[in-house]
């Protein structure tokens, strides 16, 4: 318990003289008492209700200036603080993405794995960023996980012209990013290609991303070697082509390592999918327990005893006066 007004328990020191100024009235009082006339029992009953007529008067001028103080109890309390991460997700929407080396292709097998890394996010916002020859925000960060599944369960290759454009992608996502005020920034990026298309160099825009506190996380995609590949024969229809899909593995270490990501290779749908695992291991979403101090005012219990105390002293003393009258 603290005292908000401590000082004014200076008062207290009214209380001695009282008291003196009270014995002294008591002292007078009783040399004109007759004791013949009123007897030894009156005599004893009039000590007593003095007695207790001075006591509630001390006790309860005490009460009240201890109100005056203004008493506060106060308690600890905890409080769990969930401090979440902004995170971006960067995916490749160019057509080398329609390759069947995952199943159902590439594309595909990323939605999937996105829809069930978003699952084990809690607390956190998440957007999207897509590219191909150009890069766009597909979906704001926002704390809506359905509004953010529903966006990639519609994504398909060829909404933007074909191309890669890896450079223009992290600066799309660090934009998206830069007035984030959340204590982690992440922008996953899966890409299955080489940067050939946008103005903006990747490792100058990983710096940029760099500066304002993003990490980068660079997943490659593809198996090694050549690949299904479908193709829409204007003949025999839907038929496949083995293809060699270069993958600039360099460029999305540097990336990494520029930024404090880490790069993935993702050679299978598995592999894939540990990634992601692995990386919502590394992003852990802090939970942060706090203790707080409240007060509350407590001082009206002692005002009230002390209203009380002073209304027992006069009702004692017109008792007293009547019996002794």
């Amino acid at each position: 318990m603290v005292l908000k007004n401590y000082y004014l328990l200076g008062l207290l020191i009214i209380i001695p003289a009282l008291i003196y100024l009270y014995k002294r009235q008591i002292y007078k009082n009783s040399l004109h008492i007759p004791l013949p006339e009123l007897g030894l029992n009156h005599v004893n009953r009039k000590k007593i209700y003095l007695y207790l007529e001075r006591s509630f008067i001390f006790i309860g001028i005490i009460f009240l200036i201890v109100s005056l103080a203004r008493p506060q109890a106060g308690y600890m309390y905890k409080k769990s603080v969930k401090e979440g991460i902004d995170i971006i997700l960067a995916m490749d929407t160019s057509s080398s993405m329609k390759a069947e080396d995952f199943k159902p292709n590439r594309l595909e097998a990323a939605k999937k794995v996105a829809l069930s890394f978003i699952d084990n996010r809690i607390n956190d916002r998440i957007g999207i960023v897509i590219f191909s020859k150009a890069a766009i925000t597909l979906c704001p960060l926002t704390f809506d996980y359905s509004v953010v599944k529903n966006f990639i369960e519609s994504l398909e290759s060829g909404i933007i012209d074909d191309g890669t454009a890896i450079g223009t992608a992290i600066a799309e996502g660090a934009t998206r990013l830069s007035k984030s005020k959340a204590k982690s920034k992440i922008i996953i990026l899966l890409t299955d290609g080489i940067n050939n298309s946008g103005n903006i160099d990747p490792l100058t825009a990983a710096k940029t991303a760099a500066l304002i506190g993003i990490r980068v996380y660079t997943i490659g995609v593809g198996s090694i070697g050549k690949v299904p590949y479908p193709v829409d024969d204007p003949i025999f229809g839907k038929r496949y082509v083995n293809v060699d899909i270069s993958l600039d593995e360099k460029v999305l270490k540097n990336i990494a390592e520029i930024t404090g990501g880490k790069y993935f290779k993702a050679t299978n749908q598995k592999k894939l999918e540990d990634i992601y695992r692995e990386i919502n291991k590394m992003e852990k979403t802090t939970i942060e327990t706090r203790e707080f101090l409240k007060r509350k005012e407590v001082f009206y219990y002692f005002l009230i005893v002390g209203i009380l105390l002073i209304m027992m002293h006069i009702f004692i003393n017109d008792w007293s006066q009547k019996e002794i009258l």
